[in-house]
């Protein structure tokens, strides 16, 4: 998008440059993610910048509607709800595609999650990538020009909420299984809280304690919640010693409600030319008689699970719980990163952080996924090269 860096960056990529870029990454914690790295940065122009700007507000705005929460109340029969729910996300992960609509560059709302994502390793890999390509300080992951430190405490503030740093969690499903762990690993490391699994807490009346390194129990105030529920609800497996529904004396930062408030549930509520006409299942009046234009989802699902790419009259009428599926448009992803042997499709998530008093979120940084396949998610581009996830980088 940006001609000057992606021929500068393109002169300079060796593979043996890319293989310098992933040990680094992979000397950090001798742990290199499992998923694919893409061999490039985004280069993202100020105009496409400004879309995706506009297209966030567009979404944040009706997140700040008066009756939000009335709105969106449904989500939470349908799933799961934890009590102590704070009056607004914490995090806010915003993800669109970079299509082409009417002969013009435009992205496009894919998905919006009130849940975190990885903003501690797309901070380091803004690092690891400067330190193989020097040039690339020019350019900032950050919206809106912070600088780097004042982007982690930021972060800090919003997953601690200055409690001190023992009695704060990164909660998570067997965490040393995850593929994101690499974000818990620098989560560890540059905010300081212990990474603990849900097997592993205590529950004394109303509050919650893990064992320290030492063995001692620690007291839990906040937790930062990493936990999907729709994996824990598949792990039958896993022994619990308390309830996501129990009434706990605990904080959380990104407490489990806005997963589901802030999810595909709200898609077929926006309506503008950032959004995807999307449909719940159970509004459809009639079945689309031009199917291979459109994707079937679930609500709730996450990383692209369950998700139906070559629709069919059967597959709708399999779906019982029609008020948990959506029928969304395809869109038409722009290939626009240019690789050594054609060019690239790219999806950008632009991450906030909504601090507890501010009015409304705050765009920080980004993450992007570049595929060549008709799925974006990173673990379906494993066989493919110049694909995988990677950072969005914009002129400062």
């Amino acid at each position: 998008m940006i001609t000057k860096y992606r021929e500068l960056f393109n002169a300079q990529f060796t593979e043996k440059k890319y293989q310098e870029f992933k040990d680094d990454i992979a000397s950090d914690f001798n742990y290199l993610p499992t998923f694919r790295l893409a061999e490039t940065p985004f280069f993202i122009s100020k105009e496409l910048k400004e879309q995706l700007i506009e297209g966030c507000n567009d979404v944040i705005a009706f997140i700040l509607k008066e009756d939000f929460k009335s709105l969106t109340n449904k989500s939470l029969e349908l799933n799961h709800k934890v009590p102590n729910e704070d009056g607004h996300t914490t995090f806010l992960a915003i993800d669109f595609g970079i299509c082409e609509e009417n002969g013009q560059i435009i992205p496009k709302l894919i998905e919006v999650q009130g849940f975190p994502s990885l903003y501690n390793y797309q901070f380091n890999l803004y690092q690891k990538f400067q330190n193989h390509f020097p040039f690339l300080s020019e350019l900032t992951p950050f919206i809106n020009n912070i600088e780097p430190q004042e982007y982690l405490d930021i972060l800090e503030e919003a997953i601690c909420n200055h409690h001190p740093k023992e009695n704060v969690i990164l909660l998570e499903i067997e965490p040393e299984k995850q593929n994101t762990k690499i974000d818990f690993y620098y989560c560890k490391r540059d905010i300081g809280i212990p990474i603990i699994c849900v097997t592993e807490l205590i529950k004394k009346d109303k509050l919650l304690f893990y064992k320290n390194e030492k063995g001692d129990e620690i007291l839990i105030k906040r937790i930062y919640n990493r936990v999907i529920f729709d994996e824990l609800d598949l792990r039958t497996d896993l022994k619990l010693n308390f309830h996501f529904s129990d009434d706990l004396d605990v904080e959380w930062a990104g407490h489990p409600n806005w997963f589901f408030r802030i999810s595909k549930f709200i898609l077929p509520f926006l309506k503008g030319k950032y959004f995807i006409e999307t449909t719940l299942l159970s509004d459809l009046k009639e079945i689309p008689q031009d199917l291979e234009n459109y994707v079937l989802k679930p609500l709730f699902s996450f990383s692209g699970t369950g998700v139906v790419f070559h629709v069919t009259k059967e597959d709708i009428e399999a779906v019982v719980e029609k008020e948990l599926y959506i029928l969304q448009k395809k869109v038409n992803y722009l290939p626009i990163v240019q690789s050594p042997d054609g060019k690239v499709k790219a999806e950008v998530r632009v991450l906030c952080i909504w601090k507890k008093e501010d009015a409304a979120p705050t765009l920080l940084c980004n993450l992007v996924r570049l595929s060549r396949g008709e799925m974006i998610g990173v673990k379906f581009n494993q066989d493919k090269d110049w694909v995988g996830g990677t950072l969005g980088l914009f002129e400062r």
